[in-house]
């Protein structure tokens, strides 16, 4: 019975510290496509289209997360 508490919450952990760092990595690809499109107006859309992927990917690491622990 402890093995498997322990286990779940050790499962728990790993979503928590994923979530965690998608979070501030999408908030420091927001701050960067900020700044880079207040330098250069001009190439908002390549800058946006950057960044959205990258959220994207940030973001997918949560969900690798939540599928390794259910198995």
């Amino acid at each position: 019975m402890l093995t498997s508490m322990l286990a779940e919450i050790s499962g728990n952990l790993h979503v928590a510290v994923a979530a965690l760092a998608a979070g501030l990595g999408v908030g420091m690809i927001g701050a960067r496509a900020s700044e880079a499109v207040g330098r250069n107006p001009g190439a908002a859309t390549k800058i946006l289209i950057q960044a959205i992927i990258s959220t994207a990917f940030a973001e997918g690491i949560v969900f690798f997360a939540i599928f390794l622990v259910q198995n």
